[in-house]
């Protein structure tokens, strides 16, 4: 299936070009911000712009899988040494202010939100078509909403910039003012978006109705409104637009792209361009195959969680010796395949994340890894969540056990279905199979913290509270902003 993307920078100069789809483009010639957007075709480019920061590696969290190293999930990865004192810190929180990535993160975030400002901001003033005019301005906001969603979780409150000519000074907005910016931009998406189904062949892609909806669902989780968290997350299932793949392998893989899964999703092609996205590479298996650098390895602790028969283990972890689409998993000579404590206890073995991998022979193809942010099965697990923190046990079962059916791939004797209608312990067997079906695309770190389980967890890792559940600052943010930025709490 094919993928679609315009890459366009917003910094001084706007690089333009015509596009026959949605990702493959050629650059044309310049234009300055003052002239650009105004007319029709320029819409569409800045619109087609304000996706470009989803396939920035910088977008990744800072370009290293940070959130699963975080949890208990994963480890560093990659060999012994290597980012050993920049992505080591986050295994046992003793990261800095001046922590690698952070940065790059945080500017990636707002490079995006100065893209989306430009369509936000200049886009209704073009004499256009007025439908299509909105569905562009509904792009840029859900757009915006996903980028401060980033930013609101991972720092709290941040500056709102909702402006292509921001003061200069831009103090910190309150944490509320941020989620009711976000809530703003969401519903006007969800309200304005077309359907998933509605977009053609180039617009692969693109930002839907479900989407926004699907986000709102996940907004209101952590904001503990569970009423709204339902509503939406219903809405999403209740629509007829999405359902789970049969094989669970293709919800993340290359045969599921843009599939009956995917709710929204990052397009990317098999070249190291800037129409690839290097996410992949980064946790691909290092050595032989080599398919990248070997981040983000699963933990001993994810690895044993899983359930007895559990089918998603083996889809989740690429294990030495085993052999995917023909290329047999060798691994990295400089890494020990067993690491054990000075108790010999062990406590690491080498292997990679599989929800990454992309059939090929080479480390290019790995850069066409197509990112799931918003699949089907976690609207489904945050229904059931919000279903069961509203007092309706039995609804919430329909949801988490559809999950399961479709995690044991026709084995009647693995997985059963639950029936437990507690609140406290669904509670907990909701968060488990989150965890299980969700394992290393960027949510466990979050769940603890949203669900107040941290530091019961992460606790023996270094985790503190009243420090963790928030990164600081960049310091040189607060450097550059003269005193403007205050950092977070203990840091």
């Amino acid at each position: 299936m094919k993928k679609y993307w315009i890459y366009l920078s917003f910094l001084p100069v706007f690089f333009l070009s015509s596009c026959s789809d949605f990702l493959e483009v050629n650059p044309q010639g310049q234009v300055t911000q003052e002239v650009f957007p105004t007319t029709g075709s320029d819409a569409l480019l800045a619109t087609n712009a304000s996706y470009a920061t989803l396939r920035d590696w910088h977008f990744h969290s800072g370009g290293f899988p940070i959130l699963d190293i975080m949890s208990d999930d994963a480890m560093k990865g990659s060999n012994p040494n290597d980012g050993l004192n920049t992505i080591g810190p986050y295994n046992n929180f003793s990261i800095t202010t001046t922590q690698d990535g952070l940065d790059r993160w945080w500017s990636a975030l707002y490079q995006g939100i100065k893209r989306t400002n430009v369509v936000i901001e200049k886009v209704p003033e073009i004499n256009m078509d007025e439908a299509l005019k909105q569905r562009y301005i509904a792009e840029a906001r859900f757009l915006r909403g996903l980028y401060y969603f980033d930013l609101v979780r991972a720092w709290g409150g941040v500056p709102i910039v909702t402006s292509t000519n921001p003061p200069l000074e831009l103090a910190r907005a309150s944490k509320e003012d941020v989620y009711q910016l976000i809530e703003e931009d969401l519903l006007f998406a969800s309200e304005t978006l077309p359907a998933k189904g509605s977009y053609g062949a180039n617009d692969l892609g693109r930002a839907s109705n479900g989407a926004a909806k699907a986000l709102l669902a996940k907004m209101y989780l952590f904001k503990n409104d569970f009423v709204n968290a339902e509503k939406f997350a219903l809405e999403v299932i209740q629509s007829g637009e999405y359902n789970l793949e049969p094989n669970f392998a293709d919800a993340n893989g290359k045969n599921g792209e843009h599939g009956m899964e995917s709710v929204f999703e990052i397009g990317a092609m098999e070249n190291e361009s800037a129409l690839g996205d290097q996410y992949a590479n980064t946790q691909g298996v290092r050595g032989t195959p080599n398919r990248g650098w070997g981040f983000n390895r699963p933990s001993l602790d994810l690895r044993y969680s899983f359930e007895e028969g559990d089918p998603r283990l083996d889809a989740t972890i690429i294990d030495l010796g085993e052999e995917l689409d023909g290329i047999l998993i060798l691994g990295d000579g400089t890494t020990p395949d067993e690491t054990y404590d000075e108790d010999g206890n062990l406590i690491e073995v080498e292997c990679y994340n599989q929800k990454v991998w992309i059939p090929g022979t080479s480390t290019d193809t790995q850069f066409g890894h197509n990112r799931r942010l918003i699949r089907f099965a976690d609207v489904l697990l945050m229904a059931a969540e919000a279903l069961n923190e509203n007092g309706k046990p039995g609804e919430a079962l329909i949801h988490l056990n559809r999950v399961r059916a479709r995690a044991r791939q026709g084995v009647p004797d693995i997985l059963p279905d639950i029936s437990e209608t507690g609140q406290a312990e669904l509670r907990d067997l909701i968060l488990e199979e989150r965890r299980h079906e969700l394992a290393l695309e960027g949510h466990r770190f979050w769940d603890l913290v949203r669900t107040g389980k941290a530091v019961q967890v992460l606790g023996p890792r270094g985790f503190v509270s009243g420090q963790h559940e928030l990164l600081p600052i960049p310091q040189n943010e607060i450097d550059i902003s003269q005193g403007t930025l205050s950092q977070n709490p203990n840091w």
